[in-house]
């Protein structure tokens, strides 16, 4: 099975041409990473590249999405391990998909896909344009705010806390501190042409 990262990039930019689906799956990536290092220490590549391809399809096939992930993953030699770590994620959102997060990583997924566009967006809303100062409260008031950040499912974040058996406060400050780990990437907020809101 191809996990290299670098080969991974190229998968996903065959697919993805928008510059906002290519860095919202560094971000993402990243973010596993940072929580593999906890949970699957010896796994991080298989984290961090999960993370990366989740959105294979969505570009090119958003009708289809994570439904038509699974071929071209198969495809490009990923074994069903790593399909089902991807396509799980969209469990309840995509119509006609029946994959449920099972694993650890596969409900961190579940639970911060969302959320790191959420923080993304409240991060470039400050004077920093940063999540390194980011507070908690902030990423709060705005996940009351139903009209920010509109495409930031917040059924599907709150059902991921409740699937990790974490308080939802916990979850978004955890994130807060994964995205922190990603300093030196954070420049992918600076343009809010990036950033879907």
């Amino acid at each position: 099975m191809i996990l290299e990262y670098d080969k991974a990039l190229e998968i996903l930019k065959k697919y993805n041409q928008d510059d906002f689906h290519i860095r919202h799956g560094e971000v993402v990536s990243g973010v596993m990473r940072y929580f593999a290092k906890e949970y699957d220490p010896e796994r991080e590549d298989f984290w961090a590249t999960v993370g990366l391809l989740h959105d294979i399809d969505f570009e090119m096939y958003p009708d289809e999405h994570c439904i038509k992930a699974e071929e071209l993953l198969r495809e490009n030699g990923y074994d069903e391990e790593f399909i089902h770590g991807v396509v799980c994620h969209a469990y309840g959102i995509c119509e006609g998909l029946e994959k449920k997060p099972e694993h650890i990583m596969e409900k961190i997924l579940f639970a911060t896909d969302e959320l790191t566009g959420l923080i993304g967006a409240v991060a470039i809303m400050r004077p920093s344009k940063s999540v390194m100062d980011l507070e908690l409260k902030s990423v709060k008031k705005k996940f009351k705010t139903p009209k920010f950040a509109a495409g930031c499912s917040r059924d599907t974040i709150k059902k991921g806390a409740e699937e990790l058996g974490w308080e939802l406060d916990e979850l978004m400050q955890r994130t807060i501190d994964a995205m922190r780990s990603l300093s030196d990437r954070m420049e992918i907020f600076n343009d809010l042409s990036l950033i879907h809101i």
